[in-house]
């Protein structure tokens, strides 16, 4: 049976949000225009001085992330005026604390996960769009299982286990709802939490019926033929769902109105960049994911754009509160930057 943590999450924003010692686990590494690690910074330390104004961004270590070192060597921030550092968090919910207290200026992360800070009361604003998952065709993640298991239809995973990244985000609350389309009852599903890397193993092994993975490892997974594509959850629930988008505090837009703005701009020129110059992006790969070249160059990217997708990003609120991961449904219009 499905266990809800809702408490437990807002708990873990709570205290991440007043305590100091937190932000600490957010930064994994850091790369920077300069290649140097500096703190967040204001807007103030370099206004009208015409040197370039030094932010910090939290990314996580996956490859989507990789448009934003291609935006750094590429000098698109540059030439909106931003010194970047990139520093890596260790998960969406762990950039949340720090985005909201100043340790970094700008994220890139989940937008589920930023619509559940905002409704345990954190404020956070959403800056641009920054990928999506694909409407149609093979997409970015999906649900696999054993050949032999049984399991053909997302309605086969009511009373199975499946296992997620982490519980409450877009892998369990898009398997629910293909489940239900599929006319089986999504509370019957039980979730278990996993890092992608270790999912292959823990299916064969059996401890998991069905697992949740994103590229890199789905095309691995795929390519043994023991395993099976059950299908994709995101486009079950919502066609071309965004994955990820970029965000800041309501503080900070509210007290740098001119370095959003210039992030902004330069997000939107970097991810047109980034979606005609693909195949640059990952090269970027190897260096920051270490991954093998010939991997990178055969991944299957998500799509970069830096349009919110209103649409989509309401049925998202939609769901969560159907599913109970958030109180009262989102106001999108309310936590996004003008």
């Amino acid at each position: 049976m499905r266990h809800f943590i809702t408490s437990k999450v807002a708990k873990a924003f709570a205290l991440g949000a007043v305590a100091s010692l937190a932000l600490a686990g957010c930064g994994g590494g850091s790369l920077s225009g300069s290649g140097s690690s500096s703190p967040a910074a204001s807007s103030s330390e370099s206004a009208g001085s015409g040197e370039l104004e030094k932010i910090v961004v939290g990314v996580l270590a996956i490859a989507p992330s990789a448009a934003m070192h291609y935006g750094i060597e590429e000098g698109i921030f540059e030439k909106h005026g931003l010194d970047v550092t990139l520093e890596t968090g260790q998960g969406g919910a762990a950039m949340l604390p720090a985005v909201s207290t100043g340790s970094m200026n700008f994220a890139v992360g989940n937008p589920l996960t930023v619509m559940v800070a905002k409704d345990k009361g954190l404020d956070m604003k959403i800056v641009t769009g920054y990928s999506n998952s694909y409407a149609e065709g093979e997409d970015i993640n999906g649900v696999v299982t054993r050949a032999d298991s049984g399991i053909t239809s997302f309605a086969d995973l009511e009373g199975k286990t499946a296992t997620v990244n982490a519980i409450n985000t877009q892998g369990d609350l898009t398997i629910m709802e293909a489940a239900s389309i599929a006319g089986a009852d999504p509370s019957a599903i039980n979730f278990s939490e996993m890092p992608f890397p270790d999912m292959e193993a823990q299916l064969e092994l059996g401890n998991t019926d069905a697992i949740w993975i994103p590229e890199p490892f789905l095309s691995k997974a795929l390519a043994n033929p023991e395993n099976v594509l059950v299908g994709y959850s995101n486009q079950e629930a919502i066609p071309g769902m965004p994955t990820m988008v970029s965000f800041t505090s309501g503080n900070y837009a509210e007290q740098n109105p001119e370095t959003v703005a210039k992030f902004k701009d330069a997000m939107e020129e970097l991810l047109v960049e980034a979606e005609a110059n693909i195949d640059d992006v990952k090269a970027t790969l190897p260096a920051f994911m270490t991954m093998p070249a010939e991997v990178a160059a055969k991944l299957k990217m998500e799509q970069y754009d830096a349009e919110l997708r209103t649409e989509q990003l309401t049925s998202l609120g939609e769901l969560m509160l159907k599913y109970k991961f958030v109180e009262k449904a989102p106001d999108l219009g309310a936590m996004t930057v003008d």
